[in-house]
C-alpha cells in the first residue's frame, strides 16, 4: 500500500535529525530522495547512509533562507531527477531566550529560519507541480511549540505556528490541483540537537508523555511515507501532532 516506487521526494535539511529520519522512510518506501543541506561534511554523511540501504539519493548544497540558493537547487535536482513529487519542508531552528532580550537581528533570523525558508522552498515547488499537472504533496516540520506555551522560545513558537497557517491557506489554495498541504507537528524527539537542551526539560517531556518515553527519530519515517503517499490524498490542511500525548497531558 505504501509503495513509493517512482516517487521522488525533497527534503530540507534532510541531512541530519528528523529530516534524516524522514527521508530513511521515504528511502525503505522505495522513494527517491533528493537532501538539500547547507553543511558539506553532513550531506556527504548522510548521502552515504541512504546509499548503504540502497536508496536512490542525491545531496544539494543550500541555504534555504536565501531564494537564490533555493531556485538553483531545486534547478539541480531537476536536473538529477526530473520531477518532484513531494517536498518536506524541514529545515529550521531557533534561539532560546526572554522575547524581551531578544535582538531585533535574532528574531529576523528565527523568522527566516522557520517561515521564509518554507516559502522559498515552497514556491518553485508549487510552480513545478502545478505545471505538471499530476498533483503533489506539501510538507512543513511544524513543533508542538506550535500549539503549547513554550517560555523563553517565542520566536521559535510564533514561527512554528504561523507555517500552520500557511498549510491551511495553500490547502485551499491548491485544492483544485490535487496537491495536499499538511503539517507534522513533533514534539520532543531525541536527536543530536535535543540533546544539548536541559536535562530538567528532557526529564519533562518523558513525564508528560503518555508512555513515560521521548520519541525517536524512527518515529517520523512512518508518518513521511503516509503523507508523502497516494493513501493521504483526502487529508489536506492538517497539523498532525506526533508527540506522544504531551500535548495533552494534565500535568
Amino acid at each position: 500500500m505504501f509503495d513509493l516506487t517512482g516517487h521522488v521526494a525533497l527534503v530540507t535539511g534532510g541531512n541530519g535529525g528528523l529530516g534524516l529520519a524522514m527521508a530513511k522512510g521515504l528511502v525503505k518506501a522505495r522513494a527517491a530522495v533528493a537532501i538539500w543541506g547547507r553543511n558539506p561534511e553532513k550531506n556527504e554523511a548522510a548521502l552515504k547512509e541512504l546509499h548503504d540501504m540502497g536508496g536512490d539519493a542525491a545531496v544539494f548544497s543550500c541555504d534555504v533562507t536565501d531564494a537564490e540558493q533555493v531556485d538553483a537547487a531545486f534547478g539541480a535536482t531537476l536536473q538529477r531527477f526530473q520531477k518532484v513529487d513531494s517536498c518536506f519542508a524541514n529545515a529550521g531552528g531557533g534561539s532560546a531566550g526572554m522575547l524581551h532580550k531578544t535582538s531585533g537581528e535574532a528574531w529576523t533570523a528565527t523568522v527566516d529560519m522557520n517561515l521564509t525558508s518554507v516559502v522559498n522552498t515552497y514556491k518553485p515547488v508549487i510552480a513545478h507541480l502545478l505545471e505538471r499537472g499530476q498533483g503533489g504533496k506539501l510538507i512543513v516540520t511544524s513543533s508542538a511549540a506550535a500549539i503549547m506555551g513554550m517560555p523563553m522560545g517565542s520566536g521559535y513558537s510564533t514561527t512554528k505556528a504561523a507555517v500552520t497557517g500557511l498549510t491551511r491557506a495553500l490547502a485551499i489554495e491548491l485544492g483544485q490541483a490535487n496537491i495536499q498541504v499538511n503539517a507534522i507537528l513533533p514534539g520532543y524527539i531525541e536527536t543530536d540537537m535535543s540533546l544539548n537542551t536541559p536535562q530538567i526539560f528532557r526529564d519533562a517531556c518523558k513525564r508528560r508523555s503518555a508512555s513515560g518515553k521521548v520519541g525517536e527519530l524512527e518515529d517520523m519515517e512512518g508518518i513521511a511515507v503516509y503523507l508523502a503517499s497516494q493513501q493521504s490524498n483526502f487529508m489536506t490542511g492538517q497539523s498532525l501532532v506526533i508527540d506522544g500525548g504531551h500535548s495533552i497531558h494534565p500535568l
